[in-house]
């Protein structure tokens, strides 16, 4: 099978979530990209129909705004994205080359707009979900 040049993402692991249960902050999938909660609002239910919930999210991998409405019951999908600590190894150009802590493998990552000062062997948090990894932050800095 040719994939005419687009590579394969791997999703990562999943849950089931109620809807109604989730607060700013959290993580939910729309569609199919993780996102983090921003905000939630909830109608009351009407006549005929259930309570709905609305939420506002962006990509935690595209910064892109996404919605999602559905009723307060809906089992939402909920990514499990793991966040660990790791160094920088490399810059190279616009990507980043870094190695985790803990279980040493190493990622390439396109490098942050809005973090400066990577060099390597500088400490950083990143977040993992499937195949996709995020720089979030120097390590020490606030957020």
């Amino acid at each position: 099978m040719e994939n005419f040049g687009f590579e394969k993402m791997v999703d990562g692991d999943k849950r089931f979530q109620n809807m109604g249960t989730l607060k700013p902050g959290s993580y939910v999938l729309i569609e199919g990209e993780p996102c983090q909660v921003r905000g939630i609002e909830k109608s009351k239910p009407g006549k005929h129909g259930a309570a709905k919930a609305r939420i506002s999210a962006f990509g935690i991998f595209t910064d892109q705004k996404r919605n999602l409405m559905k009723a307060t019951d809906y089992e939402a999908e909920v990514p499990i994205v793991d966040k660990a600590t790791g160094n920088v190894v490399a810059v190279m150009g616009n990507n980043v080359q870094i190695m985790d802590s803990s279980d040493y493998k190493t990622y390439d990552v396109e490098k942050p707009k809005d973090i400066a000062g990577l060099a390597s062997g500088t400490e950083v948090e990143y977040i993992k979900w499937g195949d996709r990894v995020r720089i979030v932050r120097k390590k020490g800095e606030a957020k």
